[in-house]
């Protein structure tokens, strides 16, 4: 990424997003960052020199207004990242309506909000859309109805939007990560037991971080992969495609 250009990252408070952010920063690209926690989005506006604004990514007119001040602010917007979401395991007989529709308000609805205003603010120059999928919505897990419907969801909606408006040289993709180490996740990686069985459950024998997310982020935003579309670029240790390595006992002949 040697030009330097213009990124709108939402949901910027997040472990990964706050890590994209970072990386963006320090190859001197300018951000316009959002989030719904006000005194976290001003932290990191303190933190990285970047104009914020308090965001609900799940309302059209939220995002829209987001969008013009972004125009405002950064004049050409080169690339919108959605790095809003949430986490919900459980079983679909335990899942409250209320629980189902935040879910798929919050990765889902967002998305598409994303989609609809950031398209019309890069109509007539181009850019980089990226969205947040997950293994979930890849893999069939246990405990994952809610989540996984959303996720997949996204990459519906990524391979769509992107036939949409190939034309317009628009661009869109999106990173489906496995299990990353995050806020959103500290309750599961606290339990040791349940983190053998997660780590175990991804071939490369690790989980992820957040760079490592952040990192395919920027990958995709970078206009040297202005030949990329319409992709679900699974960062996850195999945990989609490869089945880890059957443990055999040592007496096994």
């Amino acid at each position: 990424m040697n030009e330097k250009r213009n990124y709108v990252v939402f949901g910027a408070t997040g472990t990964i997003a706050s890590a994209l952010s970072a990386k963006l920063r320090d190859q001197g690209h300018q951000l316009f960052l959002t989030g719904r926690n006000t005194d976290k989005i001003r932290t990191l506006s303190d933190s990285l020199k970047s104009p914020v604004a308090v965001c609900d990514a799940t309302s059209n007119e939220d995002v829209a207004k987001i969008m013009e001040q972004a125009l405002e602010e950064l004049g050409t917007i080169h690339g919108v990242v959605n790095c809003v979401g949430s986490l919900l395991i459980k079983p679909a007989h335990l899942t409250t309506e209320d629980e189902w529709q935040n879910t798929i308000d919050t990765n889902l609805k967002s998305a598409f909000l994303i989609i609809r205003n950031a398209s019309k603010s890069m109509m007539r120059t181009g850019g980089s859309i990226v969205l947040l999928s997950s293994a979930a919505g890849r893999y069939g897990m246990s405990n994952h109805e809610a989540i996984a419907a959303s996720k997949a969801g996204v990459i519906g909606l990524t391979k769509s939007a992107a036939s949409t408006y190939a034309s317009r040289g628009i661009r869109v993709n999106c990173v489906a990560p496995g299990f990353v180490e995050t806020q959103m996740t500290a309750e599961i990686a606290a339990n040791e037991t349940t983190m053998q069985a997660i780590t175990y459950m991804h071939p490369l024998g690790k989980t992820g971080t957040p760079v490592n997310i952040a990192s395919a982020i920027g990958w995709l935003l970078d206009e040297e992969q202005n030949w990329i579309t319409g992709q679900v670029i699974g960062v996850d240790g195999g945990l989609s495609t490869v089945q880890p390595r059957l443990r055999v006992s040592s007496t096994a002949k």
